[in-house]
């Protein structure tokens, strides 16, 4: 039987504190069989870790480059603890949510630019340490990334894991691909005037792709209120995993397949870039 796997939902964030398991019981019901829960810094480590345990779901841990300024440089000693003790638990699956975010302005230019970078560099060479695959934040930051990957990997660099929210060029989908990783796609693929990222959705090998909310923030264009629509008392829609199967049987439609056939090969794909995934669903 077919099944959904979410592969990014920050189900620890305070919008669903109040009734996670509910939240998560609704989207089991709709067939989203596990979530992947990704860390933004050291101050969630024990929580991501504690609702995955609670809700048979699985984390990740690593420091966010949103969260940079914040962080202090003994954090990335607080990240390497925490792998080591962890790094036996099978329902830790890979190193994030870390990367580059060059769409934010003060983290384009120094200093916060090349403390972020230090940070995606130690954060990926901990995770070669721990032999775990990678969750990639990549915001206008594709082919810096990209270098960081190969400097870190060596000239021949093969990697596992997922560039999250994907919505580079072709090209530089291309050059993930290459270097091992899945393509996450999510809510933002819903909104027709999003022509270049359903291309990209549509044109990738299936075997590149794997699906994501990234609940609760990216909602699909069905959740979404305007500024105007939100002043005139519209409330914005709370995006959760639930929302996945409507988010995939629309990529589906683009592509001109099943959804079933979707759910199949991009659940597929996650356990591919994230392997104790398959453990963990009896696979």
């Amino acid at each position: 039987m077919a099944f959904w796997i979410d592969t990014h939902t920050h189900l620890d964030a305070d919008e669903f504190m109040p009734d996670v398991p509910v939240i998560r019981e609704k989207s089991a019901i709709n067939n989203v069989k596990h979530c992947v829960i990704p860390a933004v810094n050291v101050a969630n480590f024990e929580r991501v870790r504690g609702l995955a345990h609670e809700l048979g779901d699985s984390y990740a841990l690593g420091i966010h480059p949103l969260y940079v300024k914040s962080a202090q440089d003994i954090d990335l000693a607080r990240l390497d603890e925490a792998l080591r003790l962890h790094c036996d638990d099978p329902r830790l699956v890979a190193v994030g949510e870390i990367g580059l975010d060059f769409f934010v302005p003060e983290l384009c230019v120094s200093p916060l630019r090349e403390r972020q970078e230090h940070f995606c560099s130690v954060q990926l060479k901990l995770a070669r340490q721990y032999n775990l695959p990678v969750i990639l934040h990549v915001r206008r930051s594709a082919d810096r990334l990209l270098k960081h990957l190969r400097d870190v990997g060596g000239p021949k660099a093969q990697w596992q894991g997922i560039a999250h929210a994907f919505n580079g060029s072709e090209q530089q989908a291309q050059a993930f691909i290459a270097l091992g990783f899945k393509l996450g796609f999510g809510g933002a693929l819903t909104y027709e005037r999003a022509l270049r990222l359903r291309h990209l959705a549509t044109s990738l090998p299936l075997a590149a792709i794997v699906m994501e909310t990234d609940s609760p923030d990216m909602p699909p264009h069905w959740l979404y209120a305007t500024a105007q629509q939100r002043a005139a008392g519209l409330a914005q829609g709370r995006n959760t995993p639930s929302e996945l199967p409507r988010i995939g049987a629309g990529l589906a439609a683009l592509r001109g397949i099943s959804a079933d056939d979707l759910a199949q090969a991009t659940s597929r794909n996650a356990m591919a870039a994230l392997p104790r995934l398959r453990g963990l669903l009896g696979l």
